[in-house]
């Protein structure tokens, strides 16, 4: 079906109404042509996703100097020949995550309540497996993992996969846990593998060293030195930015949809809803969505609902621009009042 300028269809052909299959077939193509636009968030995404496997091996050659100052070769050979000659002797076991700590100083208060300097031990739990913890309290007794990491590195598998959804828990985000957000997470789990199976026996298997000890890591601390623990800090601190820049690019997404699904929820006609993904850059055709398999609210004008969600894409903008986008709002919101 052809449009005309005033949004007709030319000849005798009627317009064809939008159901509630044609618009989520509409939002579907706009979510992923929203995933795969240029933007700001996504170029962080991208850019730090870029780095973690370099990101995660310097910091292992680190774990791993520190581990074997302590548990030397020779150390792990003799462990092994007593283990391997007596039954009763459990003492070496592979491992991926430490407790390291140095000796620095934190701040305290005197009698008097001065702020004064003390000597202490600083000591961090560092988890290599994963899903292991990216930032955790050290005096926590419970470390639990982190899947957001996985998800956000292996999100392209997880996309490709029918039941898996990388971006459910940035979906999910200040909701209860519920049967869908259990279904998702408990897929990407099974998909991603674990220390049997999968990306996370590869990674697992990349990232573990054999430690003499109990199995629990934290009846193990090794002293390490200043410079090497806030190294080791710096690697947390970086794996949780790329877990944030991969939910504050899908959050944009997001937020586009929430306005994309208000504007297609009040047109009533096919040729509306396709105005406004031409004029998001998503030319789509009436035979596209056909062919694949009033509800009260504002009916939004396709041109300006587009600029709208346009505006929401790159964050990062300046005090002019931010007054600019303002002033164009409300030239448009008095011509619509007008018409």
């Amino acid at each position: 079906m052809q449009i005309n300028k005033n949004n007709q269809p030319k000849g005798n052909m009627s317009r064809i109404r939008l159901n509630s299959e044609y618009r989520n077939k509409i939002a579907n193509r706009m979510r992923v042509h929203l995933e795969c636009e240029d933007t700001q968030e996504k170029q962080k995404y991208d850019e730090l996703k870029a780095n973690q496997i370099q990101l995660n091996d310097d910091a292992w050659k680190v774990a791993e100097k520190i581990v074997r100052k302590h548990y030397t070769e020779d150390d792990v050979e003799k462990a092994y020949y007593l283990q391997n000659k007596f039954e009763n002797v459990s003492t070496i076991a592979k491992d991926s995550c430490f407790h390291f700590h140095y000796m620095g100083e934190k701040e305290t208060r005197d009698y008097d309540n001065n702020l004064t300097m003390e000597k202490a031990t600083i000591e961090k739990h560092f988890d290599f497996k994963l899903n292991g913890s990216i930032d955790t309290d050290n005096n926590s007794s419970y470390h639990s993992g982190d899947e957001q990491y996985g998800y956000a590195l292996f999100r392209d598998e997880l996309k490709a996969q029918d039941e898996c959804n990388p971006d459910i828990l940035v979906e999910q985000e200040g909701k209860e846990n519920n049967p869908h957000k259990t279904k998702y997470c408990d897929n990407n789990n099974k998909y991603l593998g674990d220390k049997d199976s999968g990306y996370g026996k590869q990674w697992n298997e990349k990232y573990q060293l054999d430690l003499i000890g109990r199995d629990y890591c934290r009846d193990r601390s090794i002293a390490c030195t200043e410079q090497e623990f806030n190294f080791l800090i710096s690697w947390k601190q970086a794996k949780g930015q790329f877990v944030m820049a991969h939910q504050k690019w899908i959050t944009s997404v997001l937020d586009q949809m929430k306005e994309i699904k208000v504007g297609l929820k009040g047109y009533k006609y096919l040729d509306e809803a396709l105005e406004l993904c031409n004029e998001l850059g998503l030319n789509i055709t009436d035979a596209e969505i056909i062919r694949t398999n009033s509800t009260g609210l504002v009916i939004y004008n396709p041109k300006n609902l587009a600029e709208r969600i346009k505006g929401m894409k790159n964050k990062n903008v300046d005090r002019k621009a931010k007054i600019e986008a303002r002033l164009l709002y409300e030239k448009q919101q008095a011509e619509n009042s007008l018409n």
